[in-house]
């Protein structure tokens, strides 16, 4: 298949480390496009739930796909975000094209572009991190019973369906947060005179126009990749929502998915040891191919 050109790919809430990961998905979708630059915007790996060890080789391939490029001089920028938060110790860290942020403000055409992860407006994150922590463990195992759920609706002959999606248009208060998000992140970019607004955290995929009488902003948000499967995408001066889903071809093409490791232990899980011991390995040889390709 060939690769198709975008300039930025946005993607976010990918919570590598969890049961509910997407990473399979995530990697033929990655591998079905050549970025000028690809802006990781928070939650990418799960600190909060590592000490759980989970970790399959689909993961780790996930991390390898993305040190490949940069080794490649793809620019890639790591904003963090809650889950992840450990790593904004390590703010303003660059080497080569790969750097690490709380925020990045791009012109793109002449327009200014601010993207961020979010949890700075979530009020469980400011005042309650424990019951924040906790909600995301519960999340975590409603992903992974709700997977259960659909694998047996699926020899019923029923299609999928996505427990924490209902919950969320149905409670009242978590259709509230959403709109206070949206409505907040807009407030902000027109107060300071931004066209685009990009976010994450909320899991809510998005690219709408926010009016106040103070005057209007494009909010897009990225979404995840846990049940929306989706990203923002850049090109043709225009910003484009991905869903996963609307791309059969891609769902269907397991080519994709084939490294030169065997394809059939994708799901052996990594013990932490060995999972850092692989990082390093795949961070040092990425490094040194960066130099070389300088060089």
């Amino acid at each position: 298949m060939k690769k198709r050109a975008v300039d930025i790919v946005v993607i976010s809430d990918v919570h590598l480390g969890t049961y509910g990961c997407r990473a399979k998905e995530l990697l033929k979708y990655l591998k079905s496009v050549k970025p000028e630059r690809v802006i990781l915007n928070g939650d990418i790996i799960d600190i909060w739930q590592f000490s759980k060890r989970y970790w399959p080789k689909s993961h780790m391939k996930v991390i390898k796909h993305i040190t490949a490029l940069i080794s490649k001089g793809v620019e890639v920028n790591y904003i963090t975000g809650n889950h992840d938060e450990m790593l904004r110790k390590f703010v303003g860290f660059q080497l080569g094209t790969f750097s690490i942020s709380n925020k990045e403000l791009l012109e793109l055409d002449g327009k200014k572009t601010w993207v961020f992860h979010g949890d700075v407006f979530d009020v469980t994150m400011q005042h309650s991190k424990y019951i924040a922590k906790l909600g995301a463990v519960g999340y975590d195992s409603l992903i992974l019973l709700n997977s259960a759920i659909n694998f047996f609706a699926s020899k019923f002959g029923r299609g999928p369906i996505s427990m924490s999606k209902k919950i969320k248009n149905s409670v009242k208060s978590a259709v509230k947060f959403i709109n206070n998000f949206e409505k907040i992140a807009a407030d902000i970019a027109i107060e300071n005179a931004y066209d685009y607004v990009v976010c994450g955290h909320i899991h809510q995929p998005e690219i709408k126009k926010i009016e106040t009488p103070e005057g209007s902003v494009m909010y897009l948000n990225s979404g995840d990749w846990v049940e929306n499967l989706t990203a923002l995408e850049y090109y043709d001066n225009k910003w484009h929502l991905f869903h996963f889903k609307d791309h059969e071809t891609l769902e269907d093409d397991t080519h994709l998915d084939m490294d030169d490791d065997d394809e059939d232990e994708d799901e052996e899980l990594l013990e932490t040891k060995d999972l850092f011991q692989n990082l390093m390995k795949e961070f040092q040889t990425d490094v040194k191919q960066s130099k070389t390709n300088v060089l």
